[in-house]
């Protein structure tokens, strides 16, 4: 196997991967036994550089059709060569769909789940009578109006520290559903402009865009959340029921599941610690 020499010594590094992937064509971020994952392409990748196995491990676990701008991994590697050549190499080695965005020698210690302290997440509705096709694997298209404004005044009372048994999918093993969402908003967005977009666009539509920062997140959480505020900007539920949800914790009261292809994971927060090489 490869070392790196670092400040004169050799030794393995630990590394940061800051990520962003589609991940229509994927099970999710995990390793599963059917399928092709994340994980295992951004494994197998360190894996042809390093020229041994490699272990990474992810900030999150992102399902099947959930999209990532800011995911972060961590793995330790000997391989001598610097940040930007292994980030070139790696995404030489991985499918268009997944590229390596930032890179850093973190600190020996470094874990990307087990140091996260919060995460970002948006999911995108596209509003519209035509679903554009550039869109169709990015947005969950609801052709019915949404009121933006009472879905935000909804969104907001889920603020703070609460129990969210009522928003996680059934039969989850977490010890605690209990999480602090630091921020929930929802925003009414213009049509994106580029090669479908401007001012010959045949398209017409808005996004609306509902994001959540939080402490952590249980697993389909952000979806059942956004399915029910789609509930309150339909009209056929009231934005007051939001905290008799909460109080129930019972999943049958919220509203349903949000379509996957809609979230995207933006950010994965971390105490401010230098990295001890900093190369992106």
């Amino acid at each position: 196997m490869v070392v790196a020499e670092v400040s004169g010594a050799w030794r393995v590094r630990t590394i940061r991967l800051t990520l962003a992937y589609d991940g229509t064509a994927y099970v999710g971020w995990q390793r599963q036994a059917q399928g092709v994952s994340i994980q295992g392409l951004i494994e197998t990748a360190l894996t042809r550089v390093e020229g041994a196995p490699v272990a990474v491990a992810g900030a999150g676990r992102t399902d099947a059709g959930v999209h990532a701008r800011g995911q972060v991994a961590s793995a330790r590697v000997s391989t001598a060569l610097d940040m930007p050549t292994l980030r070139r190499a790696l995404n030489a080695n991985l499918p268009p769909d997944i590229r390596v965005i930032g890179l850093d020698v973190a600190p020996d210690q470094f874990h990307a789940r087990f140091d996260a302290q919060g995460k970002v997440y948006e999911y995108w509705i596209w509003q519209s009578a035509v679903m554009p096709p550039h869109l169709r694997t990015w947005c969950w298209h609801i052709r019915r109006p949404l009121d933006a404004g009472a879905m935000d005044r909804a969104a907001r009372m889920l603020e703070g520290a609460h129990d969210f048994a009522a928003f996680q999918a059934t039969r989850s093993d977490v010890t605690t559903t209990t999480r602090t969402i630091r921020e929930a908003r929802v925003t009414s967005e213009p049509p994106p402009t580029g090669p479908w977009g401007g001012a010959l666009t045949p398209f017409s539509g808005h996004a609306i865009v509902v994001r959540a920062e939080a402490d952590g997140f249980l697993r389909h959480m952000v979806r059942a959340i956004v399915g029910t505020l789609v509930e309150i900007g339909d009209g056929t539920r009231r934005a007051e029921s939001i905290p008799e949800v909460l109080k129930a914790r019972d999943r049958t009261l919220a509203g349903p599941t949000a379509p996957a292809h809609g979230l995207v994971l933006v950010r994965v927060d971390y105490p401010h610690v230098a990295p001890a090489v900093r190369t992106l």
